[in-house]
């Protein structure tokens, strides 16, 4: 399991468009999951042990975003060849024993994460009301570990940011987890 940060991202570069199944039966493209104040697209998997590690806070998260007109989605794109866990059936087992609120989508033939430029899991890309990047940060500073009470929910503060002005802030810090796992 290579240990990868996600790169420096062209802050204003557009979200792509997808169409993919998600774990509730139905399609979804971007414009279905786009929010009225912007969007933010996660790549995430089951097995990851940094995602697993923070799933309950994403959970927890998404929902103060939803509530601000943010919509989410999150992407798996790992071959489940190797990795069993992350298969479709084991994704819609995961989202419903979490209460995902979210869709929850499988990018079968990698293509979209490849288009995205997703290299880790997770790796979260927040994009303003126009659908230009303004994010490509962290969740927060605890990665694998507890959040504290005075962590600042940085993925958090910073889509509201670009929910009210547009803009993220100037800085981020990486997100860091498991290389996505692809198809060989």
């Amino acid at each position: 399991m290579a240990l990868l940060q996600t790169p420096h991202a062209e802050l204003g570069s557009k979200a792509l468009d997808f169409a993919l199944q998600g774990v509730d039966g139905r399609r979804h493209t971007l414009a279905s999951t786009r929010g009225p104040l912007g969007t933010l697209v996660m790549f995430i998997c089951n097995h990851c042990p940094y995602v697993k590690a923070i799933q309950d806070r994403i959970v927890d998260d998404v929902k103060v975003l939803q509530k601000a007109g943010i919509g989410v989605v999150a992407i798996s794109a790992n071959d489940p060849n190797d990795y069993p866990e992350d298969s479709f059936p084991e994704m819609q087992k995961l989202a419903k024993q979490l209460g995902f609120t979210f869709p929850y989508l499988w990018d079968e033939t990698q293509a979209v994460a490849k288009a995205y430029g997703a290299v880790c899991t997770p790796d979260f890309f927040g994009y303003n009301a126009n659908g230009e990047l303004q994010y490509r940060g962290r969740l927060d500073a605890a990665h694998k570990g507890p959040r504290t009470s005075e962590m600042k929910h940085e993925l958090v503060d910073a889509m509201l940011q670009i929910a009210k002005t547009g803009k993220g802030p100037r800085e981020q810090v990486a997100s860091m987890g498991c290389s996505i796992k692809w198809r060989s």
